[in-house]
């Protein structure tokens, strides 16, 4: 009687579970353009705005608002000086805030040679595989050599830490502004290494 009763359990229990698997395979064919039941689905729609999207919470219709006047992002170190000749002469003044360490240089090294030596090359001779590429490039400065001269004025092999710091904040002539690719640290030990490259005879 005892065994009757289990096996009569066990085709309950499979009987369920078969009913229960049928329900669930019908429903999801109902709909041929669904996708059947979901699991979280708050985890890959997004609640928030995407910034580009109309929006209708502010004024403007827009979701990418203008910071308030006078705000600067969390982490944002303001250059204080400006993108002008006037600017790039006072920043001369500028010293590295860091130490000269064997680290800071293997860092500098590895960030020059990311994104300085496709045209300065990795010595710093000018001589980067970009400008070998294309000989319609020119003009691309050596940091070192008798001949390797700014176009602003003045020797490369110099030039001071400031002058460097404030070139690639900005850019200059066909060179873009490295501002959003380095932080301020980043660019302050790409200067460290440029001012050993500098020492090149």
């Amino acid at each position: 009687m005892k065994g009757s009763t289990l096996a009569m359990n066990k085709n309950i229990v499979y009987a369920a579970f078969t009913l229960l698997v049928t329900v669930v395979m019908l429903s999801a064919c109902n709909d041929k353009r669904s996708t059947g039941l979901e699991y979280a689905r708050n985890m890959y729609d997004p609640i928030a705005y995407n910034q580009d999207q109309p929006n209708k919470n502010f004024a403007n219709g827009a979701t990418a608002q203008t910071p308030p006047a006078n705000t600067d992002p969390v982490g944002f170190v303001k250059f204080e000086y400006a993108n002008t000749k006037e600017g790039y002469e006072a920043s001369a003044a500028l010293v590295n805030p860091l130490a000269l360490t064997e680290q800071n240089l293997l860092e500098g090294k590895h960030l020059f040679k990311v994104f300085c030596a496709p045209c300065h090359g990795e010595k710093g001779d000018g001589q980067g595989h970009i400008v070998k590429l294309d000989k319609g490039i020119s003009g691309v400065p050596a940091y070192h050599g008798a001949d390797a001269v700014s176009s602003r004025g003045g020797a490369m092999s110099t030039m001071p830490a400031g002058k460097i710091y404030h070139t690639i904040v900005y850019g200059l002539n066909a060179m873009g502004s490295h501002a959003s690719q380095l932080t301020p640290t980043e660019r302050w030990k790409v200067v460290m290494f440029v001012q050993e490259l500098q020492k090149i005879k």
